[in-house]
Parts: C-alpha cells; structure tokens; sequence
C-alpha cells in the first residue's frame, strides 16, 4: 500500500498528499503519530490529495507526518460477539470489559449497503405489542416499519424510548439495537443500568456516540449501529428493534462536518446533503426476506418548532409520529403525547382490525371536540354545555388520564409501580370509556 503526507490540518480535517494513487472515498488511513491516529477519507481535492475527517481526534498530528494506507474502511466486529456490550463507533468497547476478537470473529464495513442483487420482499407484517397504551392505540408498532418519538429538549424521549427497550425486552420479541448519537452520557448510563439490573442485556445491543465525541464519531455511530444490526437481519435471520436516540443529532453532526469541511449551507441552514445522507441511512433500515428491522427513532425539534426542515425532513421517512408536548408535560401526564398531532399511516382496518380503527376514530373525534370546548368552557363555564357535550367532554377527560400510565424505568424515582398493558386490554378500556360502559 502506497503511503502519503499531512500537508495541512484545519480542526477534524486532514489534507494528505500522495505521490501516486490516492485512496477510496471511505478508505481508513492509518497516521504515523504516537497515538497512531485513523484518518477516514471523506472526498478527493485536485494533486492527489484526499480530505480526511479525524476520527479519533488525534492531536499529535503534525504537518509532514507520514501517512499509511489499509486499503479498508472502518470495518467493526458483529455476531454474537456484541450482544450484551457497549461499543463506539469503531466496535471497541466502553462496558469497561475485554471485547475477545478471535480470528473467526465477523467483521463488517459500516458504510457496506446490501448488495443490489437482495430482494426487498417485506416480512409478514406482524403487530408488536409495546405494552404502552398510548403507543398500541395510536401509534401501533408493526415488523418493519419505522416510527418516530418527536419533540423538544426535555419532554420525556428518552425516558419512553428507555421505557419501550425494557417492555420489548422483557417479552423477548426480537433483538433490541440501541444507537446514542449525541446524547446525554448520564442517559446512556441509565439505561444500560436498567437493562443490567433487570438481566435484559442478554437481548440488547448498545453503540454509544455520545455527546462528548466529535462530530466524526457520532455522525459514525449510527452507520456502524445499522451495519450490526443489518448482520443479525441477513446473516442470523433475526428480527430486529432498532431504537436510535437522537436522530436530530445526526443531522447536527453532520451539519457540523460540512461547516468545517467550508461546504455552502442549504437555505434552511443545515447541510447541502441532508436529504441525501438522511435517506441513505433510513433506506438501510429495512426488512428483506431474512428478516425486519423495526425501528424508533427519536427526534429532538429545535425550540419545540415542528416545522424546522430537518425535523420535516426525517418525519417523511417514518410510518407514524408520536409527539411530545411540553403543555401536557407540565399538567403531568405521562408519556407527554400530544393526542391531537400524533399520527400514524398504519392505523388502517386492514392492519389493526376493523375494532381498533373505529374506536381510534371515535376517540380522536372526542379528542378533537374536548380542545374545541376547552376555550368555550374558560369562558362560560361547563355547566352551560348541553348534556352531550358534557358527556363527550367527560369522556374525552378520562381517554386523557387512561393513556397516562406508569413506567418500569420510573420506578425508582416515582415510587409508582410500572403498568403493562396488552393490546386487548388497551382496546377494552377505550371502548369502555367511549361507550359509557
């Protein structure tokens, strides 16, 4: 393999010059420096020169330094071998406990798509019961499809996504991923002390970028997450939950990259490719004869502004959104769903049954009467509504209270134990309160 030099170094980015043929878009280059820093080539400029992104964050670089190529790109082990773990974004552990590579260990490019040859024929789209009721009602999670968790800072994403990894867990329905890209540190901790504490790492995968990384490395996490992820759909034929916390946090880091690398802005002030790099990496996260993968991804929206183009722009990839509201979190309800903006494409007859669609069409034509009479009621009071609409108002009042529920992940500082509920009895209760009985 040919070797190169460092001519320039701005922050992340590394311009290496090569005498004769430059390396591969995505090819790892190792740097002669003590801590023998990776180098990933992002694009080629004009003199043989490639334009490197600094992933490790290498500050001994220095200009002349010699350069050696691997002719590979950022390959990381997949397979058994990483269930139970913490990894980085380059497949090394963080769990504080030796990560065994034996030669037989399978290893895999994160930035290798599936071959174009595979057929994209979807698996039998099966119901996953989450035992959250808001979620199994409004939003109904099925193999397959990919579902959003939306809102702005604070309002309980987290704490729901931790909620659902232990639900599904529990129930053993398939191999839970989880993907940190940009989050709190502490987050991450907690969750995989639940995990711990309630012997469900055994069915979980974890890959943490989180917010103490650069921005190489939580742009990474995410592709090498999918690559792992995409191993155990088509190598071990298993169906896969794939939950990525923040997705928003993806489009910073790149937006970050691309503000170092001098690329022009879009008009909305994010990155020229956003589109592109967010569709190439949902198009990854999907199901094939072998296997589905399932995925929910949360979506931080900057200053709770749900038209922001990233937020639009990750939102039209998805089956359903389940948005977060700061207004219902401070009337303390949880989860904090906005009932109203909460959508889904899937809640048809013919995926969730005849039952289930008509009471979800009842109960959100009661949700939508309840905010009408919200403002009337301030102002004339309720007891000058006629009989219907006291009773409608009633009942769309105890829909609200019936979809707050109890979480296993908050025990500890609610002191309130955790609720599950089936799908049948999700159903049963709406129908309950809807029909007055």
């Amino acid at each position: 393999m040919t070797s190169g030099s460092i001519r320039a170094i701005k922050e992340l980015v590394v311009d290496i010059q090569f005498e004769d043929e430059p390396p591969a878009i995505g090819e790892v280059l190792i740097a002669q420096s003590p801590k023998k820093g990776l180098l990933l080539v992002d694009h080629l400029a004009e003199g043989n020169t490639a334009v490197c992104l600094n992933v490790t964050g290498d500050e001994f670089l220095q200009k002349n330094m010699p350069v050696q190529r691997t002719g590979k790109g950022i390959e990381i082990p997949v397979g058994d071998i990483t269930i139970g773990r913490v990894l980085n974004a380059l497949g090394r552990p963080l769990d504080g406990l030796e990560l065994n590579l034996k030669p037989d260990t399978k290893m895999r490019n994160i930035m290798m798509v599936p071959d174009s040859n595979t057929s994209f024929k979807s698996s039998k789209r099966d119901i996953l019961e989450t035992g959250l009721r808001v979620i199994d009602f409004f939003t109904p999670f099925l193999k397959g499809s990919k579902m959003g968790i939306i809102g702005g800072a604070g309002v309980g994403k987290t704490v729901l996504t931790m909620e659902l990894i232990h639900n599904i867990a529990k129930s053993g329905q398939g191999l839970s991923f989880f993907a940190g890209i940009g989050e709190r540190i502490r987050e991450g901790h907690e969750l995989y002390e639940t995990l711990k504490d309630g012997d469900l790492l055994k069915n979980t995968c974890m890959f943490f970028g989180q917010m103490d990384q650069n921005p190489v490395q939580r742009m990474l996490i995410a592709l090498s997450s999918v690559a792992a992820a995409e191993h155990m759909r088509d190598d071990e034929k298993k169906d896969i939950l794939f939950f990525a916390d923040n997705m928003y946090r993806y489009i910073q880091a790149h937006n970050e990259l691309a503000t170092i690398l001098g690329q022009i802005p879009s008009e909305g002030g994010y990155e020229a490719t956003i589109f592109s790099d967010v569709k190439l990496l949902q198009d990854r996260l999907s199901s094939n004869e072998n296997g589905s993968i399932t995925s929910i991804q949360t979506i931080y929206v900057p200053a709770d502004d749900l038209s922001d183009p990233a937020v639009l722009m990750i939102q039209h990839e998805l089956d359903g959104t389940l948005v977060l509201s700061r207004k219902v979190a401070e009337q303390g309800i949880r989860p904090a769903v906005d009932l109203i903006r909460t959508t889904s494409s899937l809640l048809s007859p013919d995926i969730v049954g005849e039952r289930h669609y008509k009471l979800s069409v009842e109960a959100q034509a009661l949700l939508q009467k309840y905010e009408s009479l919200k403002n009337i009621i301030a102002i004339i009071g309720e007891s000058e509504l006629s009989p219907t609409d006291r009773s409608d108002f009633a009942k769309a009042k105890k829909l609200i209270e019936y979809f707050s529920q109890n979480m296993f992940v908050s025990e500890t500082f609610t002191n309130k134990k955790g609720e599950y509920s089936s799908r049948d009895e999700t159903l049963n209760g709406v129908e309950a309160i809807i029909h007055g009985k």
